[in-house]
């Protein structure tokens, strides 16, 4: 197995300086958000006040078109601006800061990394998010905006188009729906240039996101933080391979198990950054408690 401490040196000698982050709900845990499939604690366990048929349809088109409300509920619940970015947003920011991060791929909807303050450009929202919204009209599609939506949710109302009536639905992606074209332009042109791929806090089970760990070289080292190791090999060529079941000479996944936070509290400290690091979320904090004073 590839180890932390040489991904932390080719971090520190300039040898990985084009950075692709892949993160899932683990990296928005500790800002309060729940994730999506911890058997007690996760959303999909916690969707029985909705009387839903099955836990997913809460995502599902066909549904949200006859029964719109559970979604806008559970909407309300998680709309941006109620929660603080965790440490390790602001870990992905410091790489962006550095000029170390190539692109930041994740299957978040609550745009925390916008919250974050990184550069929009840098961010692909590969199952959409809360920040843009369209009608579901066919013919209609027009574009919502975020604050319209969101006061229309918190005062409990269906949003509705203003042009034709239809139900208005933030641009999160449903099971039915195809990913933004933004994902797959990317990551054409993003996986080929890659030099590390850092996965963190995703069941990686999910594709094609999941998928995205086999599109960079096979040269190219991955680091997973995640409390359980994922996504590992079956077959040759497919998926993570820690204990080097198939890669041979060339061993390059390193795992580092427990939290995302901590994790990048510990990455930050051997790079020699954790000063930083602690310096932009008290940076952000301060600013917030001043906005609201």
């Amino acid at each position: 197995m590839s180890s932390v401490d040489s991904i932390v040196d080719m971090v520190k000698t300039g040898a990985s300086k084009r950075i692709i982050i892949m993160t899932g709900a683990g990296t928005s845990t500790d800002a309060g958000i729940p994730d999506f499939r911890s058997p007690r604690t996760g959303l999909y366990a916690n969707l029985k006040k909705f009387n839903l048929p099955y836990p997913e349809a809460i995502f599902s088109m066909d549904f949200f078109r006859k029964n719109p409300k559970p979604f806008y509920v559970l909407a309300k619940e998680l709309y941006p601006g109620q929660y603080t970015p965790t440490l390790s947003h602001f870990f992905v920011k410091l790489l962006a800061q550095k000029g170390l991060l190539l692109r930041h791929y994740t299957q978040n909807i609550d745009c925390l990394e916008r919250v974050a303050g990184i550069d929009h450009e840098l961010i692909v929202e590969a199952h959409g998010s809360f920040h843009t919204a369209h009608c579901i009209g066919r013919k209609c599609r027009k574009e919502h905006s975020s604050d319209w939506v969101k006061g229309q949710i918190h005062a409990d109302k269906t949003p509705r188009c203003t042009e034709c009536s239809a139900l208005v639905k933030p641009d999160i992606t449903f099971f039915g729906e195809s990913l933004p074209s933004r994902f797959f332009e990317l990551t054409a042109e993003d996986f080929g240039e890659c030099d590390l791929l850092i996965v963190m806090g995703t069941s990686l089970q999910v594709r094609p996101f999941a998928s995205l760990v086999d599109e960079v070289k096979p040269s190219v080292p991955r680091l997973l933080v995640n409390r359980m190791r994922v996504g590992e090999s079956r077959i040759p060529g497919m998926g993570l391979d820690f204990d080097g079941r198939y890669s041979g000479p060339l061993h390059r996944d390193a795992l580092l198990l427990g939290d995302c936070d901590e994790a990048c509290a510990l990455l930050a400290d051997r790079l020699g950054w954790k000063s930083e690091l602690m310096g932009l979320r008290e940076e952000f904090i301060s600013n917030q408690h001043l906005g609201r004073n």
